[in-house]
């Protein structure tokens, strides 16, 4: 195991099969398996409970600096400053590869060409006050066009459970819609940004022209205040806090960090 493997916390196993997958960061687009094998190396990993897992390493390139994961638009412009996580100096940094997001389009592909979304759960473990996200955990669920629910979470938690980690976040696609938060997004969010204040959604929208990814929290405290005193389910109205800031806005503190080893669990 090399020095940055130990940094992402995560062990070999038994490598059974191999395949290759990816596309580009702008657009987060799949790409040809030639063109993917450049960045990444991807194996197949035997696991007797709960599911196969998906192992990826990412090749190590010569300039090893982080950066920030940035949403971005039609103009390929930075987020204004005001769009900017409000609560970024008081919350820990966070470190994601792309190829998870890369590979979840994969893996959501057959339901976003029947319209249907796909979610997944993001757990990460803490070291040296900095998350390094090294689980996508895709549950099994039940998907219409515009909603996805989890169904036996309990092999979520107990993935998470068994490798220490934070549920730090989710991740979910709109295959034909906006890239945004819906109201049940919001809730979904709410759930997650609760127990761990870093936690944050990221949304994939493969046919939203001017953005289609997009990595979003709830303002807080003012967003949180009004989710916490909503009964409604379902899709519903919220209004907007009085003080004029909106209920969810853009992250400030995820990094993209290409030397993250991490695992994918597809439990459907």
């Amino acid at each position: 195991m090399n020095s940055d493997e130990k940094a992402a916390g995560i062990l070999s196993s038994k490598i059974v099969d191999s395949r290759s997958s990816g596309c580009q960061l702008e657009t987060c687009c799949p790409v040809s398996m030639k063109q993917a094998s450049q960045y990444s190396i991807v194996h197949k990993v035997t696991q007797c409970s709960p599911s196969p897992v998906l192992s990826f390493v990412e090749r190590e390139p010569q300039d090893t600096e982080t950066s920030h994961v940035i949403a971005v638009d039609s103009d390929h412009e930075c987020p204004k400053s005001g769009n900017l996580s409000t609560s970024s100096n008081t919350m820990r940094d966070i470190h994601i590869s792309m190829r998870l997001m890369e590979h979840f389009l994969e893996l959501a592909k057959e339901n976003t060409e029947k319209d249907l979304e796909t979610c997944g759960i993001l757990g990460a473990f803490l070291d040296k006050g900095t998350l390094y996200m090294t689980t996508l955990i895709i549950p099994k669920q039940e998907s219409t066009s515009s909603s996805c629910q989890a169904t036996n979470e309990e092999e979520v938690f107990a993935i998470l459970n068994e490798r220490s980690l934070l549920p730090v976040g989710w991740i979910h696609t709109h295959p034909s819609q906006n890239c945004f938060m819906s109201s049940v997004d919001l809730h979904t969010q709410y759930s997650y940004q609760v127990m761990v204040p870093e936690a944050f959604a990221i949304v994939l929208a493969p046919t939203d022209t001017s953005r289609s990814c997009g990595l979003f929290r709830i303002t807080d405290p003012d967003g949180m205040s009004i989710l916490q005193g909503c009964p409604e389910t379902g899709f519903h109205p919220h209004k907007d806090p009085d003080n004029g800031s909106p209920m969810y806005e853009r992250c400030s503190n995820v990094y993209k960090n290409s030397n993250l080893r991490f695992e994918i669990f597809d439990l459907r």
